[in-house]
């Protein structure tokens, strides 16, 4: 785990930088903007470009250094921090900056998180997966703690100049981390035993009932987790008249709640069952999920807002080991960019719709005079956010049902009893 534990320190020190630009950006393009459409196509461009990179970040992953590829996903990042803190500095910056920004980060940072999860098989023994999977979880609900924080306070300070800074000397600390370990290979698939085709991963999955049902699962589930999670922003901006304070108060609730979370599955490793654990996830996020859109204030948004975050390390940890005990190492990265492209489109289709329903179509159906106020107003109310809070409730709802389902899905369930096989055809 000392190789491992290592990786993990630089990405938590560079995500928390990232995560303090994200802030102070996304505080930028509200108070430029005022769209939940505007901030909602900052994630689709993220999500776009990683379609096409997935279909041979695969056969990339599986056939080149693995520890290299890591460093190029940081040094780009750096390089889109650079970019953007010199169109600041030249009062040049636009919000189709941060598109074409977020579609550089996308597109690299598929391959190298996909180089990420494919070397834990390689650095961790197999009963430390489950562990490994959650101190991964703690990368993104750590940061997510101080990040607002650190940002809300230097902000009025350093200004947005100070934040990027900041930011590029995370970068260098994880790249420096990765340049001092040694990351093993696993042995290069032989072309003529295992056709190097881009349908080899959707074959393997296809073909395996069990690793299918995963699949269609967590699709619908990050479908709906998605399209709300695109609203979430602007809805508790819009509720709050720009409060950057309430949103960052809100986001290190979730930092807690998940860190939470993550630490109880390290120390705990998780259920035997590892799907029972996914799913129970599901229905936990989806429930406290509800209960936060429904609410109006911090007193209903911080502690639902935790409760959800708590479940997260349990679902992504069980879901992530399931699939590293599924396939054998050296398949792993064609299988792993197949999953990841049909859970990046889902996510793309959600990004892209979600910002014109609020706007278009849930914000003047709750406004004033609006087709569902006179049904649903005495409950979300009449205001500016209403309409996106009754879409984040129906995507949370979804997540609720998707879970529950799962436990009456023949072939999901079975999924514990199958072995990796290295035949993508049987």
């Amino acid at each position: 785990m000392r190789t491992f534990t290592i990786i993990w320190l630089g990405q938590l020190v560079s995500t928390i930088g990232s995560y303090m630009t994200e802030f102070a950006i996304t505080i930028w393009a509200w108070e430029l903007t005022g769209s939940a459409t505007a901030l909602a196509l900052v994630g689709f461009f993220s999500q776009l470009p990683r379609i096409p990179i997935t279909l041979f970040a695969g056969i990339i992953v599986d056939r080149f250094n693995r520890k290299r590829l890591m460093i190029l996903g940081d040094t780009v990042a750096a390089l889109s921090t650079i970019a953007i803190l010199l169109l600041y500095l030249t009062d040049n910056l636009q919000i189709w900056h941060l598109y074409l920004t977020s579609a550089a980060n996308g597109s690299f940072g598929q391959i190298q998180q996909l180089a990420y999860s494919t070397s834990i098989a390689m650095i961790v023994p197999p009963q430390h997966y489950t562990r490994a999977s959650s101190m991964g979880s703690m990368v993104h609900y750590g940061s997510a703690i101080f990040a607002p924080a650190f940002a809300g306070s230097l902000y009025p300070v350093v200004g947005l100049l100070g934040i990027l800074l900041i930011d590029l000397t995370t970068f260098t600390v994880a790249i420096a981390t990765l340049v001092t370990i040694y990351i093993p290979q696993p042995p290069r698939p032989d072309s003529q035993q295992v056709p190097d085709t881009l349908a080899f991963g959707f074959r393997y999955i296809w073909n395996h009932q069990g690793l299918r049902a995963l699949l269609v699962t967590t699709a619908l589930f990050w479908f709906a987790h998605d399209l709300g999670g695109a609203v979430y922003e602007p809805m508790i901006l819009a509720r709050t008249d720009g409060s950057a304070q309430v949103l960052g108060s809100i986001a290190a609730s979730a930092g807690i709640g998940g860190v939470t979370g993550a630490v109880i599955v390290s120390i705990w490793g998780g259920p035997k069952r590892r799907i029972d654990g996914m799913l129970l996830g599901f229905i936990g996020a989806g429930l406290s999920k509800t209960i936060f859109g429904l609410g109006r204030t911090t007193l209903v948004w911080i502690p639902a807002q935790f409760c959800s975050s708590l479940n997260f390390p349990l679902l992504a940890s069980a879901e992530t080991a399931i699939w590293m005990a599924k396939v054998v190492p050296e398949m792993q990265g064609r299988v792993f960019a197949a999953n990841a492209l049909i859970l990046q489109i889902v996510s793309a289709i959600a990004a892209f719709i979600a910002g014109p329903l609020a706007d278009r179509v849930f914000e003047p159906a709750m406004s004033p005079g609006g087709k569902l106020v006179t049904i649903l107003g005495g409950i979300f109310g009449s205001d500016f956010g209403a309409g996106m809070a009754v879409l984040y409730v129906i995507t949370a709802i979804g997540l609720l049902l998707v879970g529950c389902g799962g436990f009456t899905y023949r072939e999901l369930q079975e999924i514990e009893d199958i072995e990796p096989n290295r035949n993508p055809d049987t």
